[in-house]
C-alpha cells in the first residue's frame, strides 16, 4: 500500500506544474481513508457544473488496487447517490448501464482508452460500485509508469470529461430535447450546458455578489418588495447565462465569464427571456414585459 500511495503522490506532484497550462477548471480531492487505509484510495477531479464530490455525478479519478499495486485512471460515477436511490444490487446495474452510455456519447475519446472491466481487489460496497461505474480508462503498474504517456492519458481524459459535460453527461437525449424544446442535438446540448451553468451553486453565489440582487428586467428587489432577509445564496432571484447560446462552441477553454456573461432575473423574467430568439437581449425583454417595480 505504501509503495502505491507514494508512487501516486509523486506523480501528482509532477502533475501540478503540468496541469497549470491545461484549460480546465476542476476541483481536486483525494482520500486514503480516515484512521485506517481506505479499501481503495482515490484521487479525483470534479467539474463543478456536474459535482464536487465522489458520491454523485461523474468525474475523472485515479483508483488504487493495493493488492496488485495497480493504479487505474477512470471516467467514473458517484456510487453513494446511486445506491441511495436504487439499492446496491440494482444500483450497480444502473452504474454499468450509464457507464456504457458515457462511453458511447464520446466515442472519439473513449476509443483512446481501455473499455474493459477493472478489478480493485475488494468485495466492499464502494469499490464494487467504482468497478460498476467505470466507463473507460487506463491501467498502470506502480513503480513502472512512463511519465509522458501518463500525462498524455490524463489530458485526453480531461478532454473526454469536458466533452461529456458539454453533451449532457448521463442525461437521456429525449429528456434533454424536451427541456430544450427542440430535436436539434447541437442546440439541445448548448441549452442544457447553459442551464447547468445557471444552476451551479458556486457560480450563482459569485454572480450575485458581483451583479447585485435586483432583477435587471423588472427591477424586483426581494429586500424592498418581498421583505427578504435571508442569506445571499437563497435570494429568490435567478442568474441567467446571457451569452448567446449559439456562440458556445464545444472545446472552448472557458465556458463563461463572471459577471460579464450573466444577468440577474426574477423567476418570471427568466422564463420569458429563454423564450426569446435572442436570450441575451435584455432590452427586448424589458419592452416585452412593459412593467417595472422601478425605473427601467
Amino acid at each position: 500500500m505504501i509503495l502505491v500511495i507514494s508512487c501516486a503522490m509523486m506523480l501528482q506532484l509532477k502533475q501540478k506544474k503540468h496541469l497549470l497550462y491545461l484549460p480546465y477548471e476542476l476541483t481536486v480531492k483525494a482520500s486514503v481513508g480516515s484512521g485506517n487505509w481506505a479499501a481503495v484510495p482515490w484521487l479525483g477531479y470534479f467539474d463543478p457544473l456536474i459535482t464536487d464530490t465522489a458520491t454523485r455525478g461523474f468525474y475523472v479519478v485515479y483508483l488504487i488496487n493495493a493488492q496488485t499495486e495497480e493504479i487505474f485512471l477512470s471516467l467514473n460515477q458517484g456510487t453513494t447517490e446511486t445506491y441511495r436511490e436504487f439499492g446496491e444490487l440494482r444500483g450497480r446495474e444502473v452504474l454499468r448501464r450509464r457507464a456504457i452510455d458515457l462511453s458511447e456519447r464520446a466515442p472519439e475519446y473513449s476509443n483512446l482508452f481501455d473499455l474493459k472491466h477493472i478489478n480493485l481487489g475488494s468485495a466492499e460496497s464502494l469499490p464494487l460500485g467504482y468497478e460498476a461505474g467505470h466507463s473507460f480508462g487506463r491501467k498502470y503498474q506502480a513503480g513502472n509508469i512512463e511519465s509522458q504517456n501518463f500525462f498524455s492519458d490524463l489530458e485526453n481524459m480531461f478532454a473526454a470529461y469536458e466533452a461529456l459535460v458539454n453533451r449532457g453527461g448521463t442525461l437521456p437525449t429525449a429528456a434533454m430535447n424536451e427541456e430544450a424544446g427542440t430535436n436539434d442535438i447541437e442546440e439541445t446540448r448548448r441549452y442544457v450546458l447553459s442551464r447547468r451553468i445557471e444552476r451551479a451553486p458556486n457560480i450563482r453565489k459569485r454572480v450575485l455578489e458581483k451583479r447585485g440582487t435586483v432583477c435587471e428586467a423588472c427591477a424586483l428587489d426581494p429586500v424592498r418588495h418581498l421583505n427578504y432577509t435571508g442569506p445571499l445564496k437563497n435570494t429568490p432571484l435567478e442568474i441567467h447565462h446571457a451569452r448567446p447560446i449559439s456562440g458556445m462552441a464545444e472545446g472552448e477553454s472557458r465556458r463563461y465569464k463572471i459577471p460579464d456573461d450573466f444577468i440577474i432575473l426574477c423567476p418570471t423574467c427568466h422564463r420569458l427571456i429563454h423564450r426569446q430568439v435572442d436570450p441575451a437581449n435584455l432590452v427586448q425583454l424589458k419592452n416585452l414585459i412593459n412593467f417595472s417595480y422601478g425605473p427601467k
